[in-house]
């Protein structure tokens, strides 16, 4: 069983009223290796910074005098009831983050009742997280060379109980983020005497880690051909993703999986329409968080084209730079049927462990349903384009 959280002494109870607040409580909390790890994006990043300031450029109508009781922000993700069109993103190191971090996570969201994504590069195993689970959970693969690996993926997935797999694909090629090469935060973490002292001042970060035998890549080191060991882990990492990628290659993934499939990283309407070719269930339009290609739309400005092109082909999701419930509605309001949170998450658990992940949902949660209300719609079913002002042009007119 993973270990419980520390828990915050009764005088020193934070009051955590937006996700900034988990924000600052997780940079305080987590070694500086890690947090820049999740708070960074690639090159300039001006793709990380849009991502959230665009959606700053959408407004509401207020409406008033109309019925707001009883409002439902319950809806359905790939056919599972969801308690809100939310699901926890897969990101890579949450167990280094907090201890068991990845179990945590999914247990909050299992309670919270939406989805949790697990990463191929996580700490805890797929194992891991099924045997401290009851929901299944959703898992998300790379796009690697070893068929065998992969295969065996998609096989200990299934063995889970996992109900529905997650293919990213806009990560053949790594976009350079600056901070991570400086820190040297690779697979596995190099460490340097600066990382290591900073870590030695995050002394409760430090007790959990202590007392976890999670540390390393565990759905990677003892599964991959070769991968032993964590010192052999970074050879097998920087030979592993498919450059030559194609979608004649997705299709072989989508044999290997026979479950609902999610195709994550779109950000073109004719990509979106390869996926729909592959016989994808949902896509997931997503610049990676603004973690590849810097310079490119946010994904919130992506969104209306691939809509339209897809029409009703295919579930459409988005995920990077949301971080209120005000940015989901939003994104729900332009047409998505459900917003991914990586980063509110992480900083609820880096913060404050199972009970902040736990408490970033709950916040983004009261700002949808809330928010909701004061745009006149009581059912996120019934939520719709009209319920926002959206400025000429924003979802581009280029030349």
């Amino acid at each position: 069983m993973p270990l419980p959280d520390f828990p915050w002494p009764r005088s020193a109870q934070p009051v955590i009223t937006e996700i900034e607040d988990l924000r600052r409580l997780y940079r305080r909390r987590v070694p500086k290796m890690f947090y820049d790890y999740c708070e960074s994006g690639s090159w300039s990043e001006q793709t990380f910074r849009e991502n959230s300031s665009d959606f700053d450029k959408l407004y509401f109508r207020q409406r008033v005098a109309m019925n707001m009781a009883g409002r439902s922000t319950r809806s359905r993700m790939i056919g599972q009831d969801v308690a809100m069109p939310v699901a926890l993103a897969p990101v890579g190191l949450t167990g280094m983050q907090h201890f068991d971090g990845e179990i945590k996570a999914a247990r909050a969201a299992e309670a919270f009742g939406v989805p949790f994504c697990l990463s191929t590069m996580s700490i805890c195993s797929i194992e891991d997280v099924a045997s401290h689970t009851s929901a299944p959970f959703w898992m998300q693969v790379y796009t690697l060379k070893d068929d065998a690996f992969m295969q065996n993926l998609f096989d200990r997935a299934k063995e889970a109980k996992c109900s529905a797999a997650v293919i990213t694909v806009d990560l053949q090629l790594l976009g350079q983020r600056h901070r991570d090469v400086k820190n040297g935060l690779s697979a596995p973490p190099k460490l340097t005497p600066k990382s290591v002292a900073n870590m030695m001042t995050k002394a409760q970060w430090g007790m959990g880690m202590l007392q976890t035998k999670r540390r390393f890549f565990g759905n990677i080191v003892g599964h991959a051909s070769g991968v032993t060991d964590p010192s052999s882990l970074s050879t097998w990492t920087a030979e592993a993703f498919d450059q030559s990628l194609d979608w004649d290659r997705i299709r072989q993934f989508r044999k290997m999986w026979d479950g609902p499939l999610i195709i994550k990283g779109i950000m073109d309407p004719r990509d979106a329409l390869e996926a729909c070719n592959v016989g994808a269930d949902a896509i997931i339009v997503s610049n990676h968080g603004g973690r590849q290609l810097d310079g490119a739309l946010s994904s919130i400005r992506a969104l209306e084209p691939i809509l339209d092109a897809v029409g009703d082909r295919i579930e459409v999701h988005i995920d990077s730079g949301i971080r209120s419930g005000q940015d989901v509605l939003k994104a729900i309001a332009m047409g998505a049927k459900g917003a991914w949170i990586g980063r509110a998450w992480v900083y609820g658990l880096g913060a404050m462990g199972q009970p902040g992940v736990t408490r970033a949902l709950e916040v983004i949660h009261k700002e949808l349903d809330t928010t909701m209300g004061l745009c006149g719609r009581t059912d996120i079913a019934d939520v719709d384009r009209d319920i926002l002002l959206v400025p000429k042009g924003f979802s581009g007119d280029w030349a």
